[in-house]
């Protein structure tokens, strides 16, 4: 199977976020998607190995930041390359509480969300999560996964759903 064919799905580039302890917390992703408008339900899937899984888990709640074509690409870095439980994510990045989540302020919009069911594979929890708030951060176009590799040039972390070997 040429798993390059994955490349060729729509994703966006979303930093999910939640709380470790009263501290912000998150990691970066491409696999969030709308269920339905109404409930207003979303999914994301994040990886066993992510620090934000846990703390997911833990709160029962998380942020999804949709990043956009002007996003720092280094807030991708921040987040997709480091360990929440050994770094500081939000130190050098300018976020808001909002719905009493933290959201990253470099972003085209946001939603916020509590957890009301999630699936187990063998390396990811899929979230299901009831959107609680959400809005849109000015006009700018949303940065797409294909954007992120052909334009930004960037790399998928190995935790990444859609991480292939090189």
């Amino acid at each position: 199977m040429n798993k390059n064919v994955f490349r060729n799905l729509s994703y966006g580039v979303y930093i999910v976020s939640s709380w470790d302890n009263g501290r912000p917390t998150g990691c970066t992703a491409n696999s969030a998607m709308q269920i339905t408008s109404s409930p207003a339900t979303v999914a994301v899937s994040i990886n066993h190995d992510n620090y934000t899984n846990g703390c997911i888990k833990d709160t029962g709640r998380f942020a999804v930041s949709i990043l956009s074509e002007k996003s720092d690409p280094l807030i991708i870095g921040t987040f997709g390359f480091y360990s929440g439980k050994d770094k500081d994510k939000f130190a050098d990045v300018d976020y808001k509480i909002v719905g009493n989540m933290p959201v990253v302020s470099d972003s085209c919009g946001y939603i916020v969300c509590e957890v009301i069911d999630t699936m187990e594979t063998d390396t990811h929890t899929v979230f299901l999560g009831k959107v609680t708030d959400g809005d849109v951060n000015g006009s700018d176009t949303p940065m797409t996964y294909a954007y992120y590799h052909n334009v930004v040039k960037g790399k998928s972390p190995k935790n990444a759903p859609t991480y292939i070997e090189e």
